[in-house]
């Protein structure tokens, strides 16, 4: 069965070093009729559900910790039974979070998780956070790069676990290898391109 994307936006804060933020997020669901992966779970249960339907969610995948990005997690996992991947060098991160909750099970560079007739295969892009992933399915032309990369370029550094330089090598090395045509949607905002968001930062 042909997989497809769904795509929802959800409001809320995002808090970090003692301040708190207004933010939207999006939630991306990669999957067939019948089963589905959630990629991060921002602000509300129910607005997540509403996008998965009657379908079984496998897979609850952390492109990161920050908490605009995993705050229902634990609530989402218990509402569907999906396990909560994520990698492991954002558990500092999590923590902030969820403490004395742990992830399900550990997010590797290379992975490959499959859902109907296609697979998300995990890059390891850090910088925004010590953890962060990019998930690409090359047979679906995408590439959900959670907060690593934007429409204009790499995402926010500056605070607790970010590196500046990191996450321009990673965009590079990583992302800015797959073709120039790969649809890039993001954590934040508008989808881009590999071939747009390459041409203005520079290989």
């Amino acid at each position: 069965m042909m997989a497809r994307i769904d795509h929802g936006v959800t409001t809320g804060t995002f808090s970090l070093d003692g301040q708190t933020f207004d933010v939207d997020n999006n939630v991306w669901v990669v999957g067939d009729d019948t089963a589905c992966v959630v990629i991060d779970a921002p602000h509300s249960v129910d607005d997540i559900l509403a996008l998965v339907g009657d379908r079984t969610v496998i897979a609850l995948v952390c492109t990161h910790a920050h908490d605009d990005h995993v705050r229902v997690a634990p609530d989402l996992a218990r509402a569907t039974g999906a396990p909560i991947l994520l990698h492991p060098a954002d558990a500092p991160v999590w923590a902030l979070t969820h403490p004395g909750v742990t992830p399900d099970a550990d997010l590797a560079d290379g992975q490959q998780i499959a859902v109907g007739d296609t697979s998300l295969t995990v890059l390891h892009t850090p910088g925004h956070s010590p953890g962060s992933v990019s998930l690409y399915a090359p047979d679906l032309g995408v590439v959900f790069t959670g907060d690593t990369l934007f429409q204009g370029g790499p995402g926010a550094t500056g605070r607790s676990f970010s590196d500046a330089d990191l996450i321009v090598d990673s965009v590079r090395r990583r992302l800015f290898t797959l073709p120039d045509d790969t649809i890039v949607h993001t954590g934040h905002g508008p989808s881009t391109t590999i071939g747009a968001e390459a041409a203005a930062l520079g290989r």
